[in-house]
This record gives C-alpha cells, sequence and structure tokens, in this order.
C-alpha cells in the first residue's frame, strides 16, 4: 500500500475501536484515533506512535456538524486524506420500552446514526476526489432485535440500511461501504450489559459462550481482522454487505 494512506476509528479510545486503530496501523495505515475523550485518543495514539507507526488522537463529538468538520479537516491537514473511515462511536442506554425515556432514544441515535452519516458525509469528499474509499460500519447482532435494546437495535439495524445506500451511491467512485455486526464481544459495553441485568462478567461470559458454536465469546481482535480485510484493496469487489462475527450463524 503506497504512499501511506489514512484511516479514521471512531469510538476508538478503548474496546474494539483501539484494536481495530492499532490492527490499521500495523496494516500500514497513518490512523486518527477519534473519540469524545481526546486524552484518550491521544494514549491510544502514542501507543501506535511507541510501535513505529503514525497516528494521532483526535477528540471529536460525532454528533455535532461542526465539531466533525473541524476534526476530519485536521486529520487531512495532519494525516493526509481520510480514504478508510470505521464508524465504531456508539454507546448504550439499554432499558425497557416502558422505561425508555426520550432522552434515552436520541442519544444514542445521535452517536449512531447520526455520528456515522456526519462523519461519512464530511469523509466521502476526499474517497471521491481520491477514487478509492473504505467505509466500515459497526452494526451489532442486537440489529435482529435484544430485549432491552430497542434504541440500539433500531441504531444497528438503521446503519445497515445506511452502508447498502452508500455502496450504491459511492461504488462508481472506487468506494466500498460494508458493516460488521458483532455478536458476543468482551468489552467494557458489554460488562456494562451483565451488570445491568445483575449477574457478574465472569458468568456473564461462561453462559453467552455455552451458546456459541465455537464455544468462546469474541475478542476485539476478531473485529479488528475482519475489519482489517474489508479496509484492504482485495476486498475491492465487496460492497454493501453485512458481515456477522459471532462465532456462529445467528437464530
Amino acid at each position: 500500500m503506497s504512499p501511506t494512506r489514512t484511516a479514521i476509528v471512531t469510538g476508538a479510545a478503548r474496546g474494539i475501536g483501539a484494536t481495530t486503530a492499532r490492527r490499521l496501523a500495523s496494516d500500514g495505515y497513518a490512523v486518527a484515533v477519534v473519540d469524545l475523550d481526546e486524552a484518550a485518543s491521544e494514549a491510544v495514539a502514542a501507543t501506535i506512535r511507541d510501535a513505529g507507526g503514525s497516528a494521532i488522537g483526535v477528540g471529536i463529538d460525532v454528533g455535532d456538524a461542526e465539531q466533525v468538520a473541524a476534526g476530519v479537516a485536521r486529520v487531512a491537514d495532519e494525516l493526509g486524506a481520510p480514504v478508510v473511515l470505521v464508524n465504531n462511536a456508539g454507546i448504550i442506554r439499554d432499558n425497557l420500552l416502558f422505561k425508555m425515556t426520550e432522552d434515552d432514544w436520541d442519544a444514542v441515535m445521535t452517536v449512531h446514526l447520526r455520528g456515522a452519516f456526519l462523519m461519512t458525509k464530511a469523509c466521502q469528499a476526499h474517497m471521491t476526489e481520491t477514487k478509492f474509499g473504505r467505509i466500515v460500519n459497526l452494526s451489532s447482532s442486537s440489529a435482529q432485535g435484544n430485549r432491552g435494546q430497542a434504541n440500539y437495535s433500531a441504531a444497528k439495524a438503521g446503519l445497515q440500511g445506511f452502508t447498502k445506500t452508500l455502496a450504491i451511491e459511492l461504488g462508481r467512485f472506487g468506494v466500498t461501504a460494508n458493516a460488521v455486526a458483532p455478536g458476543f464481544i468482551q468489552t467494557d459495553m458489554t460488562a456494562a450489559t451483565a451488570e445491568r441485568i445483575g449477574v457478574s462478567f465472569e458468568d456473564f461470559i461462561e453462559h453467552s459462550a455455552k451458546q456459541i458454536p465455537v464455544g468462546r465469546v469474541g475478542q476485539p481482535e476478531d473485529i479488528a481482522a475482519t475489519i482489517s480485510f474489508l479496509c484492504s484493496e482485495e476486498a475491492g469487489f465487496v460492497s454493501g454487505q453485512v458481515i456477522y462475527v459471532a462465532g456462529g450463524p445467528l437464530d
């Protein structure tokens, strides 16, 4: 891959995002580690630089159009035109429907859907000009429905439709768009789910692993590896797809 291409990964201060940022850096990309918390983003970027890669940490509220525009412009100026975008930023505000507040609904929609829209709109200008682009949106197995996650499930399903439309609109510019839908991945977010339902994280992992055909829960590295492929030159004929990375088929 030459010259060096620039990738942006949102929600990259921890978990799947941080692991993906490090994986793309090892693949040869210059990486903008984007998160609401710029100090945490810079800490991840520092680990990439220490390993010999090129990275900066950038604080962006992906739901804020002005911050997105300024942040993407900064990335283009400091690292080069961002032609790879991984929309990973996400939050959960889990509750049963009758307890879910409007704020719970709006917060999840803002980060997942508005955030992906704003980041993609800002980055696609660079991709279409370069005639190369890779967009990967993080969906979830919860897109098929999950108790206590009406907001999250709706947002993750929405990202699948968003992805397919991007593939249709941007394909002629050499830009692909795909979604990765993780199953159970061992992260801070699944730990929060365990806390919400009142079980220890260890028990939650053990129980979940028994339901997964490969006999284990997923790790952030499993998702980063799939994203790595979708961002590669070799994946140029894969577009508009939703890839479930869940250790087996879902019901």
